[in-house]
C-alpha cells in the first residue's frame, strides 16, 4: 500500500548505535565514553551520569558479556579471605566482614560480579586464581605471616597478576596497599591513656616484622612514651595474635612477668576483648584498677563490658577505596598505595572516671 499523499515515507533505521554517537550527544570523546561506561574512577561523576543519560536516550543497552569477551575479562573480581581464628565457625576477623558491604556496592557500581572465596594460608592460593582466569583481579584481606605472604605476592606480581591488598603501607611491597595509620593510631591510643594518668602502659601484639600493622602501632605507642619522657619498658610488650584466647594468653603470661602496669594497650580488639576477660577472671578491675584500649572498632567493642575505647578504621571508605585501586589497575590506569585516616573513640574502658551520662 502506497503512503499517504503528501505524506512522507517512514524510515526505519537499522544503524547500530554507537560509542561515538554517545559522544556526540553528551559532549564528550569516545575515550570517555568507554570509560565511563566501565565504571572508571577517572570519569568525574557528573560526567558518568552524562554518559548514562544519553546512552538512555539512545536506547544503547551495554552488552557486559560482548565487552568482556572483546576484552578477554571475566567481569569479576575476587575477594579472598585467610583462616584466622575466631571463636565462632566463620574464621573470618571480623573486622574483615564489616567492609563486605561497602566492597559489595563498590563493585556493583563499577559492573563487577564479585566471587569470594575461603583460603587456607598453607594451600598455594595464588595459583588457583592467577592461572585459572576466575577473575579479573584479586582483593586480599588477612595474610597471616608477613614474610610469608610478601613472597607469594611477589610470585603474583611477576605472573602480572592485578591484586590489591588490604595491611600495612610501606616502602617497597610488591603490590599496591591500602591501610590505615596505624602509627598515629598507636600514637593516639597511648597518648589518651597517659592522659588518664597511666604510666605503665603493657601492650599486647606481635612487635615484629612478621605483623607490620602491630608493629607500626607498637612505634606510635612507643613514641607516645618517649614524648612524655617514660622510658619504654620491654617486660610490657608481649605478643599475641589477633583473637580473644591470644588476648587471654598474654595477659596471663604479663601476670607471671610479676611487672606492675595500669593500662593496657591491645594491638586489636580482639586482643582486646581477650585481656579484659582475663583480667576479670584474675578479679582485676577495668578500667579502675587497669585501663584497657584496643584497635579496629569491631562491632563487639561497643558492646563488651565495659565498652571498649579503641581506634576505628572506616572500614566504608576503605572498601570503595579496595575497589576502585583494582579497577584502575584493570584498567592499566595508575594507582598507588594509600593511607586512610583513623579516629580514637574513647568508651568506659579506658576511663578511670565514669563517663558522665549525656
Amino acid at each position: 500500500m502506497s503512503p499517504p499523499s503528501g505524506s512522507s515515507p517512514r524510515v526505519h533505521s537499522k544503524k547500530q548505535v554507537t560509542s561515538f554517537d554517545i559522544a556526540e550527544l553528551a559532549g564528550v570523546s569516545q575515550a570517555t565514553v568507554s570509560r565511563a561506561l566501565r565504571g572508571s574512577p577517572d570519569v568525574s561523576a557528573e560526567t558518568r551520569q552524562r554518559v548514562a543519560a544519553a546512552a538512555a536516550a539512545l536506547n544503547y543497552i551495554v552488552d557486559k558479556n560482548a565487552s568482556n569477551l572483546r576484552s578477554k575479562l571475566a567481569g569479576t573480581l575476587a575477594l579472598l579471605f585467610f583462616d584466622d581464628p575466631t571463636p565462632d565457625d566463620s574464621h573470618i576477623n571480623p573486622f574483615f566482614l564489616s567492609m563486605l558491604g561497602s566492597i559489595t556496592r563498590a563493585c556493583a557500581r563499577h559492573g563487577y560480579d564479585l566471587l569470594i572465596s575461603f583460603q587456607e594460608l598453607a594451600r598455594d592460593w595464588h595459583a588457583d586464581f592467577a592461572d585459572s582466569n576466575k577473575a579479573d583481579g584479586i582483593i586480599l584481606l588477612g595474610y597471616g605471616d608477613y614474610l610469608t605472604h610478601t613472597s607469594r605476592l611477589e610470585k603474583l606480581r611477576k605472573q602480572g597478576t592485578r591484586l590489591v591488598c588490604w595491611g600495612a603501607v610501606l616502602p617497597e611491597q610488591p603490590c599496591v596497599t591500602i591501610g590505615c595509620d596505624n602509627y598515629n593510631g598507636g600514637l593516639s591510643v597511648t597518648t589518651h591513656l597517659l592522659e588518664q594518668g597511666c604510666r605503665r602502659i603493657a601492650f599486647l601484639g606481635d612487635a615484629s616484622r612478621h605483623f607490620p600493622e602491630f608493629r607500626e602501632r607498637y612505634r606510635g605507642h612507643l613514641q607516645a612514651l618517649r614524648a612524655r619522657g617514660i622510658v619504654p619498658d620491654d617486660t610490657l610488650q608481649v605478643d599475641a595474635e589477633s583473637s580473644q584466647h591470644s588476648g587471654q594468653q598474654a595477659v596471663e603470661a604479663l601476670l607471671a612477668r610479676e611487672v606492675p602496669f595500669d593500662a593496657i594497650f591491645a594491638a586489636s580488639d580482639l586482643i582486646a576483648i581477650g585481656a579484659i576477660g582475663a583480667l576479670s577472671t584474675h578479679g582485676i578491675g577495668v578500667p579502675f584498677e587497669v585501663a584497657v584500649a584496643g584497635f579496629d572498632d569491631i562491632p563487639m567493642a561497643s558492646f563488651v563490658n565495659p565498652p571498649l575505647t579503641t581506634v576505628q578504621q572506616d572500614t566504608r571508605r576503605a572498601g570503595e577505596v579496595l575497589v576502585d585501586s583494582l579497577v584502575r589497575l584493570i584498567n592499566n590506569e595508575p594507582v598507588a598505595s594509600h593511607m586512610l585516616p583513623m579516629k580514637l573513640i574513647v568508651r568506659r574502658s579506658s576511663l578511670w572516671q565514669e563517663v558522665p551520662a549525656p
